[in-house]
């Protein structure tokens, strides 16, 4: 069983840009002036179940309903298209529910901020086209990363600026654009066929 690291990168790249734990510095912020501390880990493992338990079920679920992964895969190139607009244009599409403080770390952090509609829908997109193992190592990766984000998103935010976040919004939002674009081509072919 021989790891793709191409594979893997990829995977990981292209939940980082979904995810956008950097872009979300701003929200984790705020959220962390509202409601006091975070629980890091606590929101970190539990977005990581939730992707990890939706890439083996969501096929299942999916077949339950009638829907085949390419379908799925098409409609998820819809979302991950309007997510780069949002990234892209600096406007918001998808509206936040206000927050209770018991539960920020879990809701909205770990879902649906971090394992939200968009990341889910990749997750199972990405079933379609990579191999599970390299996906399974993608999403731990990304989550050892939001992590490190989450316990330092104040010191990132002082280093790298208001403006230094917008710039990398804006540069994963034309790379998610690609990627949508990429999988419509590719699953729309496989539904036409």
């Amino acid at each position: 069983m021989q790891l793709n690291f191409k594979e893997i990168f990829t995977v990981f790249m292209v939940l980082f840009a979904v995810i956008d734990i950097i872009g979300s510095i701003p929200i984790i912020i705020d959220l962390r002036k509202k409601v006091g501390h975070i629980q890091s880990e606590k929101a970190s493992l539990i977005a990581g179940v939730i992707m990890i338990i939706f890439l083996f079920l969501g096929k299942s679920i999916l077949n339950l309903i009638g829907i085949d992964v390419s379908s799925f895969a098409v409609a998820g190139s819809f979302i991950l298209f309007f997510i780069a607009l949002e990234m892209i244009l600096g406007i918001t599409l998808y509206k936040q529910e206000e927050t209770n403080p018991m539960t920020a770390s879990v809701f909205p952090l770990a879902f649906p901020l971090i394992a939200g509609p968009g990341s889910l829908t990749t997750i199972l997109s990405l079933r379609a086209e990579y191999d599970l193992k390299n996906i399974i190592i993608a999403i731990i990766l990304n989550v050892i990363v939001i992590f490190i984000v989450l316990k330092t998103s104040a010191k990132i935010e002082r280093f790298i600026g208001q403006n230094g976040i917008n710039i990398i919004r804006k540069v994963f939002g034309v790379i998610l654009l690609a990627i949508a674009v990429k999988l419509f081509a590719h699953n729309i072919k496989i539904l036409f066929v």
